[in-house]
């Protein structure tokens, strides 16, 4: 756009802004914000001044496309790992540090080492920690993290169908909302959260367990490997490129806010139903939007420590029917026809690339892609065949008079005469 400048961020900066600005609207202190956003004092006293000073742009990051001035050379560290997988295999990162300085002369910071031995995937013995639980106190801000889960439960009794109420819990002031489906899983967990952050704003982080919709089982392909990235389920996927952090609870009672929330709806959302003689998915939400949970977080939600309100707008000219949705790599072939989900999809275009990107919308529309470039296509009933060979019939092979069976059988005869 003329007259404007568009400063490129990452997420993790983008973050920073509305808690940056809650202090210079002194809406939450400098060491408030600190906790926040993991920062000293003085880096949050400097960030201000920055941003007072240049306004948004103070945010980015002033090494961003330079190399570190600490970073080891990559033959020592080839070296330095070599010698972990032999000399010193099974060794810890302390002990083997030790060593590299003792025998090979090379000074290595064990933190360094163990950073590295992960990105190897090097094994060695790990002490554990003994469990340890405490209670946890809330979040001091709205939008600081949201709790979310699933609740299986006969809702609707008798009256309709079965179907899961998908809830979320602010854990600063237990501001509750939710919506019915008829089952718990990656595309209700998508189209809830997309309703939410509609309404609220995209929270800070999100606290969730480790059902398969929410992490990933598998291993990490070795794409995922190259590029050190994690497996992501499809609404991990989602919520990253949102910029959300995922906190993943290790049990039921570590997120037992949003579990306590669950039967307390289990018994007020329920009884309520009854006396609407709610029969229906439909119904159950209507009635969930307009009445249940504004008069429920009129009653039971609470004022947060501070006043900020942590949730970021959705940026401008974000597409989220982009990242709602199911995205899978499909192998283009070189009639340019892809197979998905038993379906065959002719491209129309002529992308240069042995793979292409579907994705799934929540709607059930599929839309195909090429580095951000939308492919046209059409459905097609099969693939095209290509034509077979007509056959045809083999000739009775007759050996000539001089074949080798031929002359031996002619000798055997006459021997045998």
């Amino acid at each position: 756009m003329a007259g404007k400048d568009i400063i490129i961020m990452k997420m993790k900066e983008l973050r920073r802004i509305p808690v940056i600005h809650s202090i210079i609207n002194k809406q939450v202190t400098q060491q408030e914000a600190a906790n926040i956003l993991g920062l000293s004092r003085r880096q949050i006293i400097r960030i201000v001044k920055d941003v007072k000073e240049k306004g948004d742009i103070a945010l980015v990051h002033k090494s961003r496309g330079r190399p570190s001035n600490r970073a080891r050379p990559a033959d020592q560290k080839e070296k330095i790992l070599q010698l972990c997988n032999t000399t010193y295999k099974g060794f810890g990162p302390t002990f083997a540090a030790e060593k590299l300085f003792e025998i090979d002369r090379l000074y290595i910071h064990p933190d360094t080492l163990r950073k590295w031995f992960i990105e190897a995937d090097i094994e060695y013995k790990k002490r554990k920690a003994p469990k340890h639980r405490c209670w946890r106190p809330r979040r001091d801000s709205f939008g600081h993290m949201v709790q979310m889960d699933g609740s299986h439960h006969p809702w609707l009794e008798n009256r309709g169908p079965e179907c899961v109420l998908m809830g979320y819990i602010d854990d600063a002031t237990g501001n509750a909302f939710g919506l019915f489906y008829e089952y718990e899983g990656r595309m209700p967990a998508m189209d809830s959260f997309r309703k939410y952050i509609k309404k609220y704003g995209i929270p800070q982080s999100i606290y969730i367990d480790m059902h398969p919709t929410y992490k990933s089982t598998k291993k990490p392909t070795l794409e995922d490997e190259l590029n050190n990235q994690k497996a992501l389920t499809q609404f991990a996927r989602a919520l990253t490129e949102l910029g959300v952090d995922i906190i993943y609870a290790q049990s039921a009672p570590a997120k037992g806010r949003v579990e306590r929330s669950f039967k307390t709806h289990q018994d007020r959302f329920v009884k309520e139903m009854r006396l609407k003689d709610i029969t229906t998915i439909k119904e159950a939400n209507k009635f969930a939007k307009s009445y249940y949970f504004p008069k429920h977080n009129r009653k039971f939600a609470v004022m947060a420590k501070d006043k900020a309100n942590l949730h970021r707008p959705i940026p401008k000219g974000l597409d989220l029917d982009r990242i709602f949705c199911i995205k899978n790599k499909a192998a283009l072939r070189k009639d340019f026809t892809i197979q998905y989900n038993n379906k065959f999809y002719q491209i129309l275009d002529a992308p240069r690339t042995d793979k292409v990107q579907v994705e799934e919308r929540l709607s059930g529309k599929v839309h195909i892609y090429h580095k951000d470039k939308e492919l046209r296509y059409k459905i097609i009933d099969k693939r095209p065949q290509k034509p077979k060979a007509l056959y045809k019939p083999r000739k009775k092979y007759i050996p000539p008079a001089d074949h080798p069976y031929k002359l031996l059988y002619k000798k055997l005869k006459r021997r045998c005469a």
